[in-house]
């Protein structure tokens, strides 16, 4: 049983390392508390290996992937512009913002990564592990090892976060989950495009969310300027003594 666990561990990280379930983590990491991001991985994780152990030891039977991989995408694409519309908001004022509460991160991240890995190669990965050997083995160690590889990518994303604003994370995130939505989208769609065309083409999409951005702040800054120098002038100087 320990020969599988640590199997089962070393198969799931291998396969995990430079996934979009990585980047997907370190993304979540630039944004919220690394312990909220570990937490949803973690279950999210826990839920989909008891679907593919049983899938591999009791049913041998494959799930609708396709169907899976659409609502994915739509799920990437909705928190992608969620995002953006966030921080678009919060550069819209000066004023502090309240603290966020961990409650809506903690199911974000808990039904991005639920959506994502079902259907993914370390499912079939774990779900083959468990037809021949101990299915609670196999769940064990592929949950470990999945957690031990986004926990990596975790990290990275705390150093990173730790040198950039807080506004600039916000939006390198929202246009990283749009990247992502359109890729799931076209590999759901589109399954004989290619990886190499597939990844071309989902850059549209952020490429198309950049340039919008870009030019809501350009059209901006004018306002912003005049806003500044009327308030300069209308504030009395102080009086030399």
């Amino acid at each position: 049983m320990i020969a599988t666990i640590l199997l089962s561990i070393g198969i799931v990280f291998l396969a995990e390392l430079g996934d979009k379930s990585q980047l997907m983590a370190l993304t979540f990491a630039l944004r919220y508390r690394w312990w909220v991001v570990l937490g949803g991985i973690a279950t999210a994780t826990a839920l989909v290996h008891v679907l593919s152990v049983a899938v591999g030891h009791f049913l041998g039977a494959a799930l609708p992937t396709t169907a899976i991989a659409l609502v994915a995408a739509l799920m990437f694409l909705g928190v992608g512009l969620w995002t953006l519309r966030e921080n678009l908001d919060e550069s819209a004022g000066d004023e502090p913002n309240p603290p966020r509460s961990s409650k809506a991160p903690y199911f974000v991240v808990l039904s991005a990564f639920l959506l994502a890995e079902l259907g993914d190669r370390t499912m079939f990965a774990t779900a083959a592990l468990a037809t021949d050997n101990n299915w609670f083995a196999v769940w064990l160690g592929s949950t470990l090892g999945m957690v031990a590889a986004d926990a990596l990518a975790i990290a990275v994303g705390i150093v990173i976060g730790k040198h950039l604003p807080e506004r600039a994370i916000g939006l390198a995130a929202g246009l990283l989950f749009l990247y992502f939505g359109a890729a799931t989208l076209l590999a759901a769609v589109l399954p004989d495009l290619g990886l190499l065309l597939g990844a071309a083409f989902a850059l549209i999409a952020p490429a198309i969310a950049g340039a919008v951005l870009l030019s809501r702040r350009a059209r901006r800054r004018p306002v912003i300027d005049r806003e500044d120098t009327a308030l300069s002038a209308t504030t009395p100087r102080r009086s030399q003594v």
